[in-house]
């Protein structure tokens, strides 16, 4: 048996809103989106980003009792989208200026790799960091 990571999801209140803000914010470039709007895929590489609109989500999970849904005013949740960028100063006022909230500038990590991060529009925490040098 193989396993291979071929899509991460995150629910959002606007699927549209979303792929927008990481187009302008990243130049991430749209794979898919349905024709309803309640769910799209951004190209990242290998793994492919996704979207679902929160009612999608909550109609695929109401028999298990739905999800807890990431409130955009709170503390984000205990995860974060990591983008690799060669340039995080760069990328962290591309973010800022398409709409995301500043978290945490930009730091210098011991092994080598320089990290930042913001909010997106949803809440969602995202890391912006140099590729790490594993050898």
């Amino acid at each position: 048996m193989t396993v291979t990571l071929g899509y991460v999801a995150f629910y959002v209140a606007d699927v549209e809103e979303t792929l927008s803000f990481y187009t302008a914010a990243f130049g991430l470039e749209r794979r898919f989106i349905t024709p309803e709007g309640d769910y799209g895929e951004l190209r990242t590489g290998a793994t492919t980003l996704s979207f679902v609109s929160n009612d999608l989500a909550e109609s695929n999970l109401a028999a298990v009792g739905g999800f807890a849904r990431i409130d955009p005013t709170g503390k984000p949740p205990g995860m974060s989208l990591t983008l690799v960028t060669d340039d995080v100063p760069k990328a962290l006022n591309a973010a800022l200026d398409a709409g995301a909230r500043p978290y945490l500038d930009p730091v210098d990590k011991p092994w080598g790799q320089t990290v930042a991060y913001v909010l997106d529009p949803n809440g969602i925490l995202v890391e912006l960091g140099t590729p790490v040098n594993a050898e």
